[in-house]
């Protein structure tokens, strides 16, 4: 009888191989060669479960965003206002050794979106996160953190301007993405709108 493959299990493989390359020797070395060669097949193997090499890479981008946002629901549960602004944000920018990995995925991502545009069809996360943002942004305009006037929308749309900004600079490896200035770039941010005078302790 011909060997049964699960088709979905194969192409998650695949995506995982192609994440270990990343997180071992980097983007530049996570080609389709060694990609196969982590799986132990031949380069061929994998054209039967994806349709080519920028195809990979949008499954690993879908990948890293769906251990985001299971990242992003550990971290804000129970949490509300800033207190969930400063927790989401610190899993999407990349201050730590794994999102700086995953802004590697995500930026190789994004150059081959600027040539290949259909790849990037349903995998607007960064919108999903924003409108995430602007709900706990209102609630901290709700409990007096933020001032009535905040613009909530606008407000969010520049965290995640400035954190997209990040991840390309910490593929450029600039001193930009040093983690304290990207906190402080943050900080930047909602200063504007804090309330005078309200406790901050809870903050990050």
């Amino acid at each position: 009888m011909p060997k049964i493959v699960d088709h979905e299990a194969r192409r998650n493989e695949i995506v995982e191989a192609f994440l270990a390359v990343v997180t071992r020797a980097g983007m530049p070395a996570a080609t389709s060669r060694a990609t196969a060669a982590e799986l132990g097949v031949g380069t061929g193997a994998l054209w039967h479960y994806f349709d080519g090499f920028d195809d990979v890479a949008a499954a690993a981008y879908q990948r890293i965003s769906e251990r985001t946002n299971a990242r992003l629901a550990a971290s804000t549960a129970g949490r509300r206002g800033l207190d969930a602004v400063h927790a989401m944000l610190r899993e999407i920018y990349p201050l730590e050794k794994e999102t700086v990995e995953e802004a590697y995925v995500v930026v190789g991502f994004w150059g081959r979106l600027a040539a290949n545009e259909r790849i990037g069809a349903g995998k607007d996360v960064a919108g999903h996160w924003s409108v995430l943002v602007r709900d706990h942004l209102v609630e901290a305009v709700q409990d007096g953190e933020l001032v009535p006037e905040t613009p909530v929308d606008d407000v969010s749309d520049v965290l995640f301007a400035v954190g997209m900004g990040q991840q390309a600079f910490a593929v450029m490896r600039s001193p930009l993405s040093a983690p304290a200035r990207q906190l402080s770039l943050i900080e930047h941010c909602l200063i504007p709108w804090r309330t005078p005078g309200f406790a901050r302790s809870h903050d990050g």
